[in-house]
């Protein structure tokens, strides 16, 4: 296994993790919005992940069984979540309330998405001391060498 595998492994890890934070803040931010762009209550959005293949350096080079294994982390998409219902509140007076008086209001639920920022910011964190220490590590490495 080398370095430069280790670091691709890390650094997909934090830009999909940024995503991740990223898309939580703007649910967060549009919890209340019962208008969208799409022409009703904003709808919260989910981060698609899936294992991607690591680019090599060494086209060609023999890698080990558990080399073989290993992947990348892939933003696949940003999707709607459409599984979770609107919530609909009893507010006659709200400016977007229909004939019977309810409000649809978004599927953000903001316990879950504090939740999930604070999984994505310690995922963060974990693929980011990965990176150090394989950085220590190689810089370790090339000191003995001396």
């Amino acid at each position: 296994m080398n370095v430069t595998d280790l670091l691709q492994i890390s650094g997909s890890a934090l830009q999909a993790q940024q995503v991740r934070i990223q898309v939580g803040a703007s649910n967060l931010a549009n919890a209340d919005a019962t208008r969208s762009t799409d022409g009703g209550p904003y709808v919260r959005r989910q981060v698609v992940f899936r294992a991607g293949e690591l680019r090599s350096l060494h086209p060609g080079a023999s890698r080990s069984p558990f080399e073989e294994t290993l992947r990348a982390v892939q933003v696949t998409g940003i999707q709607r979540d459409e599984a979770t219902p609107l919530r609909r509140v009893h507010d006659p007076g709200h400016a977007d309330a229909g004939a019977d008086g309810y409000v649809l209001l978004p599927n953000v639920d903001p316990v879950t998405e504090m939740v999930d920022l604070i999984q994505a910011s310690h995922s963060y964190e974990a693929n980011l001391t990965a990176a150090t220490t394989t950085r220590a590590m190689a810089m370790k490495a090339l000191e003995i060498g001396r």
